[in-house]
Formats: structure tokens, sequence, C-alpha cells
């Protein structure tokens, strides 16, 4: 048992590197290939911060051998505020850009383990899953959502009986699967695919052979990566953040690919599948969501106050509105972690599970706060995000002169400005910043039936109904009305 640095990620990467398909061309290097060696530099880095403080690291076994915190069973309000600070520290590192970082399926697999007797015969390889990722400190990306070939028909009625994922056959080894499922972000930097179906149609028993849940390494033989068109590749100035954390979506293609019995942990049971979020994963999940949009809602109001520092702007009434709205935003999302760790409650395994109400309010908000402050970027830097050189070559070339007098500020250099306006421009306009905009619309699901089950379906009515009920109590009891519509105050 030992956590990884980034040497020891990059080092598996480079020897297990999925079969990835962009367009025609087939990537056998992650590590090494200009579309994908920069996502992969920066999560080698995160697992460099967890050496680099004793607040990343704990021993499961009190024996000196040490993991990660996040895989962290927490049981003390003090290891709530160890893994806050965890995915902070690594939210901070990667600007909130990274949605997916090594610490969100781990986060998952820890209500899973938590809550194994849920999966029944699988509860066993569940618990030892939890372990073998722990112990070897993996990395996991997840594919949950099917192909939209026709989203009107549910699995077993698409064009062909494996367009979703499904069981083909089961053999003494374990089960046969073949179809797709969308969107793996990260999969082609993780070590393996936690897979199951997540819909908002619950299967029924024609179903059977879509309801599965299980886990695969990347580099599994049949397993192939079809990614779109990568953003990275470019260089760190002019592409400051899409060089650096284009952390790739891709589909997985499941082609006759051999699952081994103790990687399965439901095997076509459509009523545990159709039931798999009682387990509260979203509570941990959604405390490093919510603390990544933290990070990435401060690194939106740092670059946005010193771009319009830069050119004098922020001290118009309209700017300042715009940059306090963003920073409203911080202060809701921070405080509902702190909320969440505050109304945390036991499993009956001892489990604190933080309170997912504040979490479901942010994640229903976020998915809208994060494009309106990429519209308050866009409105208050305007065609400032167009005025930048194409490229760093600029700085020496014929029209350096030019660019030297043209792009300062009046108490900024030309180098400094042009940065600056990169980095929100990159944010801003690019298709980086689309792809993100996009990112935190939907990765928690369809944003409307996410906020009507979440937040009307799932939600304690009694505060409020209560308040209403006391109301009507007593201003029957004043007009003298009884239940039945007769009492003392009825006409004679």
């Amino acid at each position: 048992m030992t956590a990884r640095n980034g040497a020891a990620y990059l080092d598996r990467l480079r020897t297990h590197s999925p079969e990835l398909w962009v367009g025609a061309e087939k990537i056998t290097d992650v590590a090494g290939h200009k579309a994908t060696s920069g996502a992969a530099a920066e999560i080698a880095r995160l697992y460099d911060l967890q050496f680099k403080t004793d607040s990343m690291l704990f021993s499961p076994e009190n024996d000196g051998r040490k993991a990660g915190v996040q895989f962290l069973m927490p049981r003390t309000a003090e290891d709530l505020e160890l893994r806050r600070f965890m995915h902070k520290e690594w939210a901070d590192s990667s600007l909130g850009m990274m949605g997916r970082s090594t610490d969100f399926v781990s986060a998952m697999l820890v209500a899973w383990n938590a809550n194994a007797e849920f999966f029944g015969d699988g509860a066993d390889r569940v618990r030892a899953y939890y372990e073998y990722v722990r112990d070897n400190d993996l990395f996991l990306s997840h594919a949950l959502a099917d192909p939209p070939v026709d989203r009107s028909k549910p699995p077993s009625q698409q064009p062909d009986p494996y367009t979703y994922l499904g069981v083909k056959r089961e053999t003494s080894d374990g089960i046969v699967v073949s179809g797709a499922k969308m969107l793996a972000t990260a999969a082609p930097y993780s070590d393996e695919i936690l897979v199951w179906p997540f819909s908002l149609r619950k299967y029924g028993a024609e179903e059977k052979p879509y309801a599965i849940a299980f886990a695969i390494p990347t580099d599994a033989p049949g397993v192939r990566l079809i990614c779109r068109e990568p953003f990275g590749g470019g260089n760190g100035f002019d592409h400051p953040l899409s060089s650096r954390f284009d952390e790739m979506d891709a589909v997985v293609v499941f082609d006759d690919v051999l699952v081994p019995w103790e990687r399965v942990f439901i095997n076509q049971d459509y009523e545990r599948v159709n039931n798999i979020w009682a387990i509260n994963s979203n509570a941990f999940t959604g405390v490093q969501t919510s603390v990544r949009l933290l990070a990435k809602l401060q690194f939106v109001a740092g670059i946005a106050k010193r771009a319009t520092e830069i050119v004098k702007t922020d001290q118009f009434p309209q700017v300042r509105d715009a940059l306090g709205e963003i920073t409203t935003y911080i202060e809701l999302t921070r405080a509902a972690v702190l909320a969440a760790e505050a109304g945390a409650h036991r499993n009956d395994e001892g489990i604190l599970f933080p309170d997912v109400r504040p979490l479901y309010a942010i994640r229903n908000s976020g998915n809208r706060w994060y494009p309106r402050v990429r519209e308050i970027l866009q409105q208050i830097l305007a065609g400032g995000l167009l005025y930048q050189p194409a490229d760093v070559s600029a700085f020496d070339s014929p029209i350096a002169a030019d660019v030297a007098r043209f792009y300062r500020g009046p108490d900024t250099n030309s180098l400094d400005r042009i940065a600056i306006y990169k980095i929100a421009a990159d944010l801003a306009v690019s298709a980086f910043g689309g792809r993100h905009e996009l990112y935190e619309r939907f990765y928690a699901g369809d944003p409307l039936f996410l906020r009507i089950n979440t937040q009307f379906n799932q939600y304690d009515w009694t505060e409020p109904l209560g308040l209403i009920d006391g109301l009507l109590a007593t201003s029957t009891r004043e007009v003298g009305v009884l239940p039945g519509g007769t009492g003392e105050g009825a006409a004679a």
C-alpha cells in the first residue's frame, strides 16, 4: 500500500496506455503525445502534491503505510474537514479546470464501500475493489450515459441490441459485454473505468442485460476510446489553460470485452441498478464538485479583477457590480460545503455522510452560475478578449515595437497585459472555454430533471408546509371556523 507520486503515475500510463483514437490517428502514448501530454503532466503534478503536505495522506492500517486522503472513510468531523482540504488543494492547483480529477470517482467509490451491502452478492467485490484502488492509488474515470442514438426508446429497442452497453453472455471467467458508453471525461488518463447505466428511465425486465455495474482497466482487450477534437497541444503563453487542463472526453467502445467476475458488482439486476443512487454517493462527489466549483469561481473572479485593473475599468460601477455578483456565488458555494459538513449524519457502519441538501442546491445553481460568470467576462472585457496578437512570436518580430506601444496598460507592460488577457480569452471565447461551459451545464445530468428530482421530488417539504399550516390554523381560529365549515363564527 502506497500513494503514488507523479513519476509513478506517468510510468504506469506509458505502459498501460489505452487504445485511443483522435480522428483517424491511433495514439499509443498518452503521456507523450502532443494532444494529451499537457493534461497528463498536470495529473502527475496533482499526484506529487500529495507529498507536499502531511494532510494529503493517511495510514489506513496505522502501520506507517500511506494512502491518499481521497480514500479516507470519514468517521469524525475532522475527517470530513481533511477531505475538504484535500479537494481544495487539488482544485486550486488545477484552477478548478479539471472536473474529473482523481478525487472525483474515488469519492464515489468511498460511498460504494460505505454501503457495500447494497450490492448484494457483489458486496465483497466492491469492498475488495475499493481496497485495491486505494492501495494502488489508481486514477478512475467513469462512463455512465448511453450514446444518444434514439433517446425516445429504451436500450432494448435501439437499432441493434448492443448499441447500448449490455451483456452478451456469461462465462466461467466473467461476463462478456458489448456496446458503448459516453462521455468518459479524463478516460485517456485513467487507469480504470467504473461503468454503470445512468438514465432517467427506470429499467424493466426487458432491460436486464443492460443493468450492470463493473470496473475495467482502460487498456483491457476490446476497449477503445474515441475522443472529441483535442484542445490541448498549444504553447503555454497563447493557450495558458487549454495547453494544461484539457482533460479530454471520450466515447468508450466495448467490443466483446471480458469483465472478470471479481470486477462485476451488479449483474443484470435492473431493480438494483434503478436504485443505485440510494446509496447516497452524491454526498461525497457533491463535496468534491462544490469545492472544485468554488476554486473555479475564485479563479474567474481573480482573472476578471486583474484584467479590469489593468485597463482601469474596475472603477466603473457596472464592472464592480458584475465582480460582486461573482463573489456572491463564491461565498454561497463555500457556505454550502460547510453546511454539508455541519449537517453530516452517520450510516449503519459509522461513516459520516455530508448533508446532500446544500450540495444539491449548489449542483442545481452552479450549472447556471458558471455560464453567467463566463458571460460576465465577455461583457466586462468585451473587445479586449480579441485584442491580443495571434501568438507569442509577435514579441520577436518586425511589429514588436507596435506590440510594446499599443498593447500595454497605464501601469502594465505589454507582455504582462497580454498574458492576463490570453488567460481570460481562453476562458471566455475559446473552444476550451466553450467546452467548460457545456460541462458545467450538464456534467450532473439534464438541469431540468436534476432540479425536479432533487429540489422537488426528494425535497423535505415539512418546514415550508408547516409554516402554511400554522398560519391557516391561526387564521381559522380567529374567525371561529372549525373543520367541516361550521363553528362559532358560522352564520345562524
